[in-house]
């Protein structure tokens, strides 16, 4: 679908009572100043909206999102014209919680959007909701980190990828993703670009001083995060690994520990977990790794015998994959988070 270029974008904006508020009208204002802002800001000549971006919901009842903050749709979507775009933004949900079989109306006109040509752009964990209308079936998707685990129990059709901050679900870019909460500054900036301009899209990001997040998710994403299962013996190996995975020989130590056949740990601990044993216990050490350096001033070679490696080397590889920064370029990111944290805890 394209869009004359005396005619601003049609954008529908979809909120439900689960959207973030934060999300939903952080877009709409952003898209809403296309074309204008910047050129009131610098008295330049007289611009015109390029982007036209409206609230869609089932209904135009007034109700409150996430957090009680309230929203008046301007239109139902029965009534909504045929969009050029289709927003999905952040949703407040459980790590679990798949949609199931809520706002099936909704899901069927997100579907028509699509057959009918619209562009269809989620933010966060608004993929949840695209995944639910099979629309990310055999594509490439992804979502905030903390929903990799749903997307492999509950949508395995979905090649998920929790790396990037945009993923483009088909070659002509109708399907996009976003990764984490603040990633729809990403979206908004590529769509910008994408129905507007790559000059006004720049325009927006200084305005509104966003940056595209190039490093991607890695850096921010939690390694180690309990999943719920009913194994025991994984849960044993789990707390055990949790107090001694800086052992060099830590596998066969929990093999031992779990007192059970090595390949039988290792089978029941990727069925429970979704991870391989050594895999865990790489990502608790790159998480020891992260918090050391976050604190202080060590070189990544004297941390890399405090988690467990002897080799400097195959511990920088390994932090680099993990993350996808270098322990250093990790450091200079997150360190002054840390000390900003700790300077305002600090009796005035």
């Amino acid at each position: 679908m394209t869009t004359p270029k005396d005619r601003a974008v049609e954008a529908l904006i979809v909120a439900v009572p689960e959207t973030a508020g934060s999300a939903l009208y952080g877009m709409l204002d952003v898209l809403a100043a296309t074309g204008t802002l910047w050129n009131e800001l610098t008295g330049t000549e007289t611009g015109r909206p390029l982007i036209r971006p409206r609230i869609v919901s089932l209904s135009k009842a007034p109700f409150r999102c996430g957090n009680g903050i309230p929203v008046n749709p301007e239109l139902a979507i029965e009534d909504a014209p045929r969009p050029d775009i289709v927003i999905v933004p952040e949703l407040w949900l459980a790590p679990s919680d798949t949609m199931g079989a809520r706002y099936e109306t909704l899901k069927d006109w997100l579907r028509r959007c699509h057959r009918s040509g619209s562009h269809i752009y989620s933010a966060c964990s608004g993929s949840v909701l695209l995944a639910s209308t099979g629309l990310l079936d055999n594509r490439e998707a992804t979502s905030h980190w903390g929903y990799e685990d749903l997307f492999r129990r509950s949508f395995p059709k979905v090649r998920f990828n929790p790396a990037p901050n945009l993923v483009f679900g088909d070659p002509g870019g109708r399907i996009v993703t976003a990764g984490g909460t603040s990633s729809w500054h990403d979206l908004a900036i590529h769509i910008i670009a994408r129905h507007c301009s790559p000059g006004e899209a720049m325009r927006i990001a200084k305005v509104y001083l966003m940056k595209l997040h190039g490093e991607g998710q890695l850096p921010y994403a939690a390694l180690v995060r309990q999943q719920p299962h009913a194994d025991s013996a994984v849960r044993r190996a789990e707390d055990w690994l949790a107090q001694n995975f800086r052992q060099l020989n830590a596998v066969s130590a929990v093999v031992e520990a779990c007192g059970i056949p090595q390949r039988s740990l290792k089978r029941r601990f990727r069925t429970a977990t979704g991870s391989t044993l050594i895999g865990h216990v790489q990502n608790l050490r790159v998480e020891e790794a992260k918090r050391l350096l976050e604190a202080g001033e060590l070189a990544s070679d004297d941390i890399a015998p405090l988690v467990g490696y002897e080799n400097a080397a195959f511990f920088r590889r390994l932090f680099k994959r993990a993350s996808g920064l270098t322990p250093g370029q990790y450091r200079r990111m997150f360190q002054p988070v840390a000390r900003m944290s700790e300077e305002a805890a600090q009796p005035r």
